[in-house]
């Protein structure tokens, strides 16, 4: 492993300007309540020590981003050497790390590292995924013609080295008897998806139900698990290119909000399952995907 140096209302309608005359509002007891102050402390992750992996694009980004903000130590391990490192310019307090989540020795030698480093490993964010190949909606993307070697390919980052990531950080989480581990799933992996490929699909699937697993296993440590399911997210996976008015449009018709994710919109989960606010959720798999998974997409007819 090489580890790098840290280096609007709607029209006609107006909206009441903030009284400042206001009180606080009083707590059951009388006493005067700072909102400011209540939602710092429930959403509070200073100080505390956070991996995220994938870490140097995309949601894995904007998760880093957030966490750093809001005072976290944060670990971003990719194995994208230059994003890597662009991700470091722009977030001089995180810590980069260049690591392959397949590798299972390397992402245990990362955590032995944040331990020697911190003395401790709070949240992992088990992010990396990579996608290849197309649904069954392109004649490549079909059952019997989708290439063997692509889907060992996915298997191995978004399920396997999902495995190594929770395996490592679940060892001194479970020493510390606490801890919170977010796996990043998809929609993808709770139905049939006609726009990826089977790999995806079967590799997001199991993600899901080993959240439920490991979820059930490291309870009995105070070890949370969750999973985060997004949709159709301007990413490097979901299109973060260009964009194309035919893509739009299609994410416009499968979406009820009409459009892609943005990856900042990522951010409110995030701190939520890194923070206590969240600390009697476990085992769950929270969609973010602007109501996809209200629809149930479809083929069309063989030509």
């Amino acid at each position: 492993m090489l580890t790098i140096a840290p280096v609007a209302a709607k029209a006609g309608r107006t909206t009441p300007a903030a009284d400042p005359n206001a009180t606080a509002p009083a707590d059951p007891a009388g006493a005067t309540v700072d909102p400011g102050q209540v939602l710092a402390r429930i959403f509070d992750v200073r100080g505390r020590v956070v991996l995220v992996t994938g870490g140097a694009s995309g949601l894995g980004l904007a998760i880093a981003t957030v966490l750093a903000s809001c005072g976290a130590r944060v670990i971003i391990a990719d194995r994208d050497e230059t994003r890597l490192a662009a991700a470091a310019s722009e977030l001089p307090a995180v810590e980069p790390a260049l690591v392959d989540v397949a590798d299972g020795a390397a992402i245990d030698a990362l955590v032995e590292g944040v331990l020697d480093r911190h003395g401790r490993l709070d949240v992992a964010f088990a992010n990396a995924g990579i996608g290849a190949g197309r649904g069954p909606g392109d004649a490549t993307g079909l059952i019997e013609a989708f290439d063997l070697a692509l889907w060992q390919q996915v298997l191995d980052v978004n399920l396997t080295g999902v495995v190594h990531t929770v395996r490592a950080a679940a060892r001194p989480m479970k020493q510390q008897r606490s801890g919170s581990i977010v796996v990043t799933a998809s929609t993808a992996g709770l139905r049939q998806d006609p726009y990826v490929s089977y790999s995806y699909v079967v590799a997001k699937a199991g993600v899901v139900n080993l959240v439920h697993q490991a979820a059930l296993d490291l309870a009995r440590w105070q070890v949370r698990v969750n999973a985060i399911a997004p949709g159709p997210f301007r990413t490097n996976l979901g299109g973060g290119g260009p964009r194309r008015p035919d893509a739009d449009a299609r994410w416009a018709a499968a979406v009820p909000l009409g459009r892609m994710g943005d990856p900042a919109e990522i951010r409110g989960l995030a701190l939520l399952l890194a923070s206590d606010a969240s600390s009697f959720m476990t085992g769950a798999v929270y969609p973010i995907d602007g109501g996809q998974l209200l629809q149930s997409p479809a083929l069309g007819p063989v030509g």
